[in-house]
């Protein structure tokens, strides 16, 4: 057990430290008016404490993110502490702490705004489609879990579309009404549920002293279908919120709406990110000692089940009762906030006034229905969680991918120094680009050699990092000193200049 509390203790460690310097990166300035003090409309710009702001952001991206995807991560073996902590600190708390700060001084903006401003509208384009999609998938995905949950624990005879249909509405009904009155009151305390069903898993490894693999035990592939599921792109993609996760970036403008003041920036976004990693490490490492010691209990076992194996192993039916809860109310309050977010972007826009209710609620409906469409789509397939799980992962690593450069974009914009995202965000196109052209597509296998999907995603990479080398130097001839912002002909005096190149 050596790697898994020396994992938590340099999670730690990395907030404590690591964090400290990209605040330093940042530049807070505890001066400048936040967007919930500047023009608070009792309905998403709302000021709340920081604590509370804390919980809600730990609890919106987390979901079943650092607990499916962990126990379907911790497959590979224990390669995945090394993600989870490597990735957490270095590429995910930065990425959602430098994201979030973009937001708070923009307004508040939606993700696809942000990235517009600073990387012109093509980009703003695509970030629409991929921002909506993702948030459309995950509140698929995160009513499909909470669902098979009830309906597998609590209620085995009854119909489980009825357990969707109720999430559903609840869903409509939170992402409509103001932020204080439900999201801000009862989200904290569910909070506290899923860090304290962590906890318990803690304490049952410290009572029943489990033979946890070490990190140095299964470094290679210990996947069932390791012929078909390399480590390399595949864990990366598989553990998509415990290290990376670019649905982190689309909920942090939520929260950058209730702050009040710079410096909480770092405990909110950064701290909550560790948070979650540290909820991911937990879960990773007690599935591989699940899946490496007991594999006749996780034969045919996807995500939400494995919970339900782990739980039933160590604990009596009241802590079984309880951490399964920490489960669904993880699903249930990242569902909500993922479709209240595409409400958002979608009425930013269109610049679609959100405080009247109607307003609101008929922004909201097309959402739903998409959502309904994909779960739709998902549990008539086979395998249809992971399916959409991968779905999921793929455009979930796309869009911290793009997140990534937009962030090394700002930073080097405002003469900061740009390589602590830089390099994260090369080494995450390379997850991506190789992922179209190393996943197997099941009954189709590989289009491709393996070899020459590696080599595609390095040329994709390479694509990525000399568009961004183009960009700096256009930069630099711009009539505009670092530090200082643009004027709104920004984004098109690049086009131009990228358009000539």
């Amino acid at each position: 057990m050596i790697s898994f509390f020396g994992a938590i203790i340099l999670l730690i460690l990395g907030y404590i430290f690591y964090s400290r310097i990209i605040e330093r990166v940042v530049h807070f300035d505890t001066h400048r008016t936040t967007p919930a003090v500047k023009h608070p409309d009792g309905v998403d710009f709302v000021p709340m404490q920081p604590w509370r702001i804390f919980l809600i952001q730990f609890l919106n991206i987390a979901g079943v993110g650092p607990i499916c995807g962990a126990i379907m991560g911790a497959k590979f073996g224990t390669a995945s502490y090394l993600w989870i902590v490597i990735g957490c600190i270095f590429a995910g708390a930065v990425h959602d702490y430098i994201t979030g700060m973009m937001s708070l001084r923009k307004n508040g903006a939606s993700l696809p705004d942000i990235y517009g401003y600073y990387l012109g509208p093509t980009v703003r384009r695509i970030m629409l489609f991929i921002s909506i999609f993702l948030l459309v998938l995950t509140g698929a995905v995160f009513v499909n879990t909470p669902a098979t949950l009830i309906h597998n624990v609590y209620a085995p005879n009854s119909n489980i579309y009825i357990w969707v249909v109720l999430i559903f509405i609840y869903y409509l009904i939170a992402s409509v009404v103001p932020i204080d009155k439900l999201i801000g009151r009862i989200y904290p305390i569910f909070g506290f549920v899923l860090l304290f069903s962590a906890l318990l898993l803690v304490y049952a490894v410290i009572r029943y002293q489990p033979d946890i693999p070490e990190v140095w035990e299964l470094l290679s592939n210990q996947h069932p279908q390791a012929s078909t599921q390399p480590i390399f792109p595949m864990m990366f993609v598989s553990i998509a919120c415990g290290a990376i996760s670019g649905f982190h970036a689309t909920q942090s403008p939520l929260m950058a709406r209730c702050m009040t003041i710079e410096k909480q920036g770092r405990p909110i976004f950064y701290g909550a990110m560790i948070a979650e990693g540290i909820v991911a490490l937990i879960w990773a490492s007690v599935a591989a000692y699940f899946f490496h010691d007991h594999p006749e209990l996780c034969v045919g076992k996807d995500g939400p089940a494995m919970v339900g194996v782990i739980a039933d192993h160590w604990f009596g039916p009241v802590i079984v009762t309880f951490i399964t809860l920490g489960v669904i109310f993880a699903a249930i309050t990242s569902g909500d906030t993922a479709l209240r977010s595409a409400r958002l972007i979608v009425a930013d826009m269109f610049h679609y006034d959100q405080r009247p209710v109607k307003n609101r609620l008929f922004v909201a409906a097309p959402i739903f229905a998409a959502s309904a469409a994909l779960l739709v789509l998902s549990v008539t397939n086979k395998n249809g969680f992971e399916t959409i799980w991968h779905y999921f992962g793929w455009t979930n690593q796309l869009l911290a991918t793009i997140s990534l450069w937009a962030i090394t974009c700002y930073l080097y914009w405002k003469g900061y120094y740009h390589l602590f995202t830089l390099l994260p965000a090369l080494f995450m196109t390379m997850v991506t680009g190789s992922f179209l052209f190393v996943a197997e597509t099941e009954g189709l296998g590989r289009y491709i050699p393996r070899d020459l999907g590696y080599a595609l995603g390095a040329i994709i990479t390479a694509i990525a990092y000399l568009r961004f080398l183009q960009w700096t130097h256009i930069f630099k001839h711009l009539p505009l000193q670092h530090g200082h912002d643009l004027p709104k002909n920004k984004s098109e005096l690049i086009k131009k200049r990228l358009s000539k190149k």
